[in-house]
């Protein structure tokens, strides 16, 4: 599948039907999610590959990754109406995805989830908690080797930071990620975000 055509397909999904704030529930947006997706692909790690999204949301990601390949995809999300939105969209694709219901901070969660060979996120930037992106940095290294996740522009230094022994940022890929107009203190019909996708891959 040529990436253009994995960009279409991800944008017939639908979003969410009652975002919350506090979530931070964005979708991501078809542009950003294919590119992140067919670099890992490039890379080795979707195609035949175990892959979790954590945080998975209406599944762009994870639907996304059952199209390119994988041998089996899981997406992990808190919010159930939105996990049953993500079922809907894996229907609409004919993409098998199995999305788990449950909380990233449960400590108990990489124990039930068990060992994948990669992990693909969009947690949340932290605008409304801070810090709110390191349980699912944490969950994703108990994982998984590697992990593709998308940051605001220049988190680079404190993931590098926080990931510290653990493991190394192998790969940095700019983009844009357009925010439309959703809750109340949104003051623009579409905000751009500057972002990059990062690549973890955990020390042996």
């Amino acid at each position: 599948m040529k990436l253009k055509n994995l960009e279409i397909m991800l944008q017939r999904l639908g979003g969410f039907t009652k975002p919350g704030a506090a979530l931070e529930q964005y979708q991501t947006p078809a542009p950003l999610a294919a590119r992140l997706l067919f670099h890992a692909l490039m890379k080795q790690d979707i195609e035949d590959r175990s892959v979790c999204d954590l945080g998975s949301g209406t599944g762009v990601l994870a639907i996304g990754a059952a199209l390119l390949g994988a041998a089996s995809v899981t997406g992990v999300e808190i919010d159930a109406q939105a996990a049953r939105v993500a079922e809907a969209n894996a229907r609409l694709l004919d993409a098998e995805v199995t999305f788990v219901v449950a909380d990233v901070q449960d400590p108990y969660l990489p124990a039930r989830l068990g060992p994948c060979d990669t992990v693909v996120m969009n947690p949340p930037f932290g605008a409304q908690k801070a810090h709110a992106d390191r349980p699912f940095i944490d969950c994703a290294l108990a994982i998984a080797p590697v992990t593709y996740s998308i940051f605001n522009a220049g988190s680079g230094p404190f993931v590098k930071a926080y990931t510290e022994g653990k493991a190394e940022i192998t790969e940095r890929i700019g983009g844009v990620f357009p925010i439309k107009r959703t809750f109340a203190f949104h003051t623009k019909d579409v905000q751009e975000i500057e972002v990059e996708i990062l690549r973890l891959t955990r020390n042996r």
